[in-house]
């Protein structure tokens, strides 16, 4: 009989010696756009299990592994980017004057973007968010959001609740929008991916140029490709006096949790 294999980094399957014929894998494996790995489990004959491509319906919501992963990412970004940002987040009044508030913006308003949108909140900041789906409005103002929206609406909601691909007068629109709100930003989180391709570009290195000195960027999407042009998957890369992070893998710098709620979701 086959062993069963429940996983959380995949990067590990390709030298893994435990893997052997007619095992089972359960994890987030990526098979769209992984194609080394999809020819790794049929060399091996083993049966995979993508935990990403669950639908994202009622019947199945007891077993979405990626938006409670995706619940962690977007915690831990804004953590990552009050970290690395030097100044406060909250205002503050004090006897030496009063400190303003720092003021972030928030790329995606999926689960990870909106539990971003939580998170700095709590911390105290002014917080926009930018979602190419229309109907999500209503849950970013009700965590205390305003959302940020053009005269002509950009709009691509796929099916699953997902966003699709825009087209080329779309995208354009959607950069003027969001370079429009970078100047005066100090925080940026992008989240924005499509399921199957590379991560649209939302951030072009003409528009860091335009952002203060001192500012963050966490890409959430940087192993997809990246929402952020200069961003790189698991470095940080320093760009016009701008912090570009890329962070790999967040849902692992906090275990306890995250393991606890993958768990759930493996098994529930």
């Amino acid at each position: 009989m086959g062993k069963v294999f429940w996983l959380l980094i995949r990067r590990l399957l390709m030298s893994s010696p435990f893997l052997s014929e007619g095992s089972i894998l359960v994890g987030f494996l990526d098979p769209l756009s992984n194609s080394d790995l999809v020819s790794r489990l049929v060399e091996l004959n083993v049966t995979g299990i993508s935990m990403e491509l669950v639908p994202r319906i009622k019947r199945a919501q007891s077993m979405d592994a990626l938006s409670s992963q995706a619940t962690v990412a977007g915690y831990k970004a804004v953590l990552l980017a009050a970290n690395h940002l030097p100044k406060f987040l909250p205002m503050f009044t004090t006897a030496a004057g009063t400190i303003r508030p720092a003021k972030a913006l928030i790329l995606g308003a999926g689960v990870a973007g909106l539990q971003a949108i939580a998170t700095a909140r709590r911390l105290g900041e002014i917080v926009e968010a930018f979602d190419v789906r229309p109907a999500v409005k209503e849950q970013v103002e009700s965590l205390g959001a305003s959302f940020l929206e053009s005269e002509e609406e950009v709009t691509a909601e796929g099916e699953g609740g997902y966003a699709k691909e825009l087209t080329e007068d779309q995208h354009h629109k959607e950069l003027e929008l969001i370079g429009d709100a970078l100047a005066d930003t100090d925080i940026v989180i992008t989240t924005a991916q499509i399921p199957g391709r590379e991560a649209p570009v939302l951030i072009t290195e003409d528009m860091v140029k335009t952002m203060k000195y001192g500012s963050v960027i966490v890409d959430l999407a940087s192993e997809s490709g990246g929402n952020c042009e200069l961003s790189k998957a698991g470095e940080t890369v320093l760009a016009h006096g701008v912090q570009i992070l890329g962070p790999s893998n967040l849902p692992t710098s906090i275990p306890v949790h995250s393991s606890q709620m993958y768990s759930k979701k493996l098994s529930p």
